[in-house]
């Protein structure tokens, strides 16, 4: 499949303080793409970007072979983008099916509601079995798992999920991960900002670093996890003392000079 998005030099920020400094990013059909990087790096910016929350000052943001980058965040909505943001986002005194209900918010057709509430009780069990349940008394796990099947709600085009392992236990977190497999195996397309970049990438079939504002490496889930360079700075890892070669796919050279420890700026700038 071809990319559902792509941003082309996009420059955002706030507050006349530029975070986005020219990023381009292709986001293909049917797949993961994880982003990872340090804090600051622009990951949430981005999603912000797509999500039409944030209007970029320069640059195009194409989806679904339109460009989108002066419509709305309403505008956006409707054509499929949903954006599942880092805070939780649930009506803690609503029931879970209440919640759920309300993802359909601008459906007017009843049977399409029906239809993909029985699409979403069938792929999140959990829907179904804490239905009366207040939103506000799921662990934090189960509570992203319902804010998932929320969206799904609108039979979204493109889910944009900003760091959904945060602040969860180990088990959770699994959770969360295989939900995020499970939508893939569904068909969907996933934009995922992600700290815990070793899990963000297991999941991904493709992933993204940025760093300053700017996509510095690019390849496969599985490259980067294999990139010692990207074992070193964001996987906790030991780089290797022997000479390599990175399989990743990069927008920039890496070789086998020794990584800094503190950042990939010494990567060169994308041409």
């Amino acid at each position: 499949m071809g990319a559902l998005l792509s941003l082309d030099a996009v420059v955002a920020g706030y507050n006349q303080g530029l975070v986005l400094k020219g990023v381009s990013l292709n986001v293909n059909a049917g797949e993961v793409t994880c982003l990872i990087g340090p804090n600051g790096a622009g990951k949430s910016t981005v999603l912000k970007t797509v999500s039409g929350l944030l209007k970029p000052t320069s640059g195009t943001v194409c989806f679904d072979s339109e460009e989108i980058t002066s419509l709305s965040t309403h505008e956006r909505l409707r054509r499929g983008i949903v954006h599942v943001p880092q805070d939780r986002s649930l009506f803690p005194a609503m029931t879970v099916w209440d919640n759920v209900l309300m993802g359909a918010h601008i459906v007017r057709d009843n049977a399409a509601i029906r239809s993909r509430l029985e699409m979403v009780v069938e792929m999140f069990p959990i829907v179904e079995r804490r239905r009366q349940a207040h939103a506000g008394s799921l662990s934090g796990g189960e509570q992203k798992i319902v804010e998932i099947a929320r969206t799904m709600m609108l039979d979204p085009k493109l889910i944009l999920l900003d760091e959904p392992s945060i602040g969860l236990d180990p088990r959770a977190r699994r959770l969360v991960f295989d939900t995020i497999r499970e939508l893939t195996t569904a068909g969907r397309t996933v934009l995922l900002v992600e700290q815990n970049a070793r899990s963000g990438l297991a999941v991904a079939q493709h992933g993204a670093i940025l760093e300053g504002g700017v996509v510095k490496l690019e390849g496969t889930g599985v490259s980067l996890l294999d990139d010692p360079l990207v074992a070193q700075l964001y996987l906790g890892a030991v780089a290797p003392t022997s000479a390599s070669t990175t399989t990743a796919t990069s927008t920039s050279t890496v070789t086998s000079a020794p990584p800094s420890p503190v950042s990939i700026s010494a990567l060169k700038e994308p041409q």
